[in-house]
């Protein structure tokens, strides 16, 4: 996190009335859960005095931060779960991600529930090596996708194999499709989105296209279907994406209006409902989805060693043919 101890940081006028754990966490790079297990440790002090992580920011204090934390950092375990595996070389494996799984371990309430179940401990139990160019909790990532994104993942055995993928994703010569149910119906039938994505200031969690100086980030969409539903009006989308953004294809379609069904995080809603006394029923339905429409269904990539174009594609799973399935069932008249 930090190299050279103490650091020392100024508060500005402007970051005036933020949280301490919130400014430090910006200002850092880190988790605000880190932030305050630095302070719990009085590691973090500010004009000279240890401060509650909630301290109200006033402008002008003297922050220092004395030392990292004492905590020992999580690593990555290998554990015997599923992987369906689409291709698998010397050099590298394309995996089929699930839903619900994280790509490494994240931020959390608990070691185990940070660093259990991932696709990291998922690769390291199936494969005897991987690449390290990644560090101990990233061993073969070359790319990620969000926890509840499923579809196809490039991973390196080796570190040869994975820095000539990474130039291959920095020289945006990996095409990667995605397959995207949103709600409303886009007013063009394809269109390209280039909006800039940087970190929500408020909610961290998110990232929004509504910044300055974010980073550069460009999406193409292509309406596939059209649905009009007894629950609304829907599009099914091919994305197809040049850049890679944290939540590049959730943010960008949410700035349109046309948020991804069952993510929440950027405008949709819980849960679909009917219209009221449309279709004639007794009383209103609810279908909901518990993660969000978003597939990686296809990914080309050079292959590392021999330079052969590696394309692969995986079908909608099953929940997501199962939800447009019932999404339908019911058309409006």
């Amino acid at each position: 996190m930090l190299e050279q101890f103490p650091i020392t940081l100024s508060v500005a006028a402007v970051d005036a009335g933020q949280r301490l754990d919130q400014f430090l966490a910006v200002r850092l790079d880190v988790s605000r859960a880190q932030v305050q297990h630095l302070i719990s440790e009085e590691k973090i002090v500010v004009n000279d005095a240890v401060p509650k992580p909630s301290l109200k920011l006033r402008g002008g204090e003297r922050i220092a931060i004395l030392g990292s934390a004492a905590r020992p950092p999580l690593r990555a375990i290998a554990e015997n779960i599923p992987l369906d595996i689409v291709y698998e070389d010397a050099d590298l494996a394309i995996i089929n991600k699930p839903a619900g799984m994280m790509v490494h371990a994240g931020a959390g309430a608990t070691e185990d529930q940070r660093n259990r179940g991932t696709l990291v401990n998922a690769l390291l139990h199936h494969f005897s090596t991987l690449s390290a160019v990644g560090g101990e909790m990233r061993p073969g990532i070359v790319h990620r996708l969000d926890k509840e994104t499923s579809g196809l993942i490039v991973v390196a055995k080796n570190d040869d194999a994975h820095r000539k993928l990474a130039a291959q994703f920095a020289k945006r010569e990996v095409k990667k499709t995605y397959i995207a149910l949103v709600h409303g119906w886009p007013r063009n039938d394809h269109g390209t989105i280039n909006a800039s994505i940087s970190r929500d200031p408020v909610r961290r969690v998110r990232m929004t296209t509504k910044q300055a100086g974010g980073r550069e980030a460009v999406s193409h969409y292509n309406v596939l279907r059209r649905l009009d539903t007894a629950f609304g009006k829907f599009a099914l989308l091919e994305v197809k994406i040049d850049t890679g953004r944290t939540h590049q294809i959730r943010v960008h379609l949410a700035s349109l209006g046309h948020p991804i069904v069952g993510d929440k995080l950027y405008g949709a809603p819980a849960a679909l409902k009917t219209g009221s006394g449309r279709g004639k029923r007794d009383q209103d339905e609810t279908l909901s989805l518990s993660r969000n429409f978003l597939h990686a269904a296809r990914l080309e990539v050079s292959h590392p060693r021999t330079g052969e174009k590696l394309a692969h594609e995986t079908p909608l799973p099953l929940q997501l043919q199962e939800f447009l399935v019932l999404l339908e069932k019911e058309r409006c008249p």
